[in-house]
């Protein structure tokens, strides 16, 4: 566990704060890769078309409308996607319709053109169909809607089969794509956006996780707190409250009541100091796992090496330091990987964390995070490095391996 000085709080606070974001950008690779997935194969459907059109001798204004529509549908999918990525579980599906009615009227548009130009009923339907999955439905409706769905493709697939001549074996090949790739877009459709679903709600668990961590530990502390001085407290009061009442009657029994008041104040300081070391003395290999844990919640891709006599080195002096530098790395870093390193080097221990940098590599207005560090290490005799590149951030300290730092606290 950490120690909950002030100013580490108030980062873990703004940590808390900025992961669900740092989360929601981590999986943004995940999520292009879903849309780029389904306009592929949504393109392929729309060169089917210009196979199948080619196939039975259309007119150039017939391939010409195919072209422009199927174009038109790619757009329009694009834009309901965009809408789908913000989705609220809670909303109906036409919640937002603003942003979701010009999508579905091109849609509709290019199911009626193309269906009229090319005479299908399976062109003419698709349009409107593949949009219709693209909504925010609730998962039972989804589902019944895609089952529908394929039905219907399927139905308009035989019924297009019946009206058109495809004795030629590549017409019938054609036929049978168009078909097979019809039926088989809003099952893909629906699949994909599941798996989505799924990931953005890992992810949410995950900032909660994190979230939920570190009020765990803010309650832990302010119980432990409250216990402690809440007990002492109470005996100063009565203490106080019997020699005020001693006072005239008895004044040497109301002065060892003052002392005895005085006493238990001596006790509540250093009962608050033994409280606070607790936290503070927790093993640096912990320390540093707990660090790793807390980037990998917020998202970041992180790894550590620690020295296996690392038990050895100063916790009261390095402890504080890796509490500072991966709140350090939560607020200011990139979000994309960290790592971080215990070692012993000669008669010091080396102590560095690297993560990349943000895209605004403008250093923070406050140094007093970094000014800290070098302070606290400069009171022992180390020393403290920092290194801004371009792409990378790293903190480097080093620390005697034998320091009086519990002294000087």
């Amino acid at each position: 566990m950490s120690s909950m000085s002030p100013a580490e709080s108030e980062g873990l606070s703004a940590t808390a704060t900025a992961g669900p974001h740092r989360i929601a950008r981590s999986i943004s690779a995940t999520w292009w890769y879903t849309v780029s997935a389904l306009m592929v194969f949504q393109f392929m459907v729309v060169l089917i078309w210009f196979g199948v059109q080619s196939s039975t001798d259309a007119t150039p204004a017939a391939l010409a409308i195919v072209g422009v529509g199927g174009l038109l549908w790619c757009a329009s999918c694009v834009a309901l996607l965009l809408q789908y990525r913000h989705r609220d579980d809670t909303a109906g599906a036409v919640a937002g319709w603003r942003g979701i009615i010009v999508p579905l009227a091109v849609s509709a548009a290019v199911g009626v053109g193309a269906g009229l130009a090319s005479g299908l009923w399976i062109i003419g339907a698709l349009p409107l169909v593949q949009a219709l999955m693209l909504l925010n439905w609730p998962r039972g409706v989804r589902l019944r809607l895609v089952i529908v769905a394929m039905a219907l493709m399927t139905g308009a697939m035989f019924v297009d089969l019946r009206m058109t001549d495809t004795a030629d074996e590549a017409t019938a090949r054609n036929w049978w794509m168009l078909g097979f790739f019809s039926i088989l877009l809003p099952a893909m459709t629906v699949t994909s956006l599941w798996w989505w679903d799924v990931l953005a709600t890992l992810d949410r668990a995950r900032a909660a996780e994190s979230r939920l961590g570190a009020t765990q530990e803010r309650l832990r502390v302010a119980t432990d707190v409250h216990d402690l001085q809440g007990h002492h407290l109470q005996v100063i009061a009565l203490q106080l409250e019997l020699s005020e009442r001693l006072l005239e009657k008895d004044p040497d029994a109301a002065l060892d009541q003052i002392r005895l008041a005085r006493a238990s104040v001596a006790e509540a300081r250093q009962g608050t100091r033994d409280l606070a070391m607790r936290f503070r003395g927790v093993p640096l290999r912990d320390e540093i796992a707990n660090a790793v844990d807390l980037l990998r919640a917020a998202g970041t891709t992180a790894d550590a090496e620690v020295d296996p006599d690392s038990d050895h080195a100063p916790a009261s002096v390095l402890g504080p330091i890796i509490r500072e530098t991966t709140t350090n790395a939560l607020r200011h870093g990139g979000g994309k990987w960290a790592h971080l390193s215990l070692t012993r080097d000669e008669s010091r221990w080396r102590y560095e964390i690297a993560n990349d940098s943000a895209s605004d590599t403008t250093p923070s207005s406050d140094g007093s995070g970094l000014e800290g560090i070098s302070r606290r290490v400069a009171e022992v005799g180390g020393s403290a490095q920092v290194h801004r590149g371009k792409h990378e951030f790293s903190i480097v300290v080093l620390v005697p391996s034998e320091t009086t730092a519990g002294e000087k606290r």
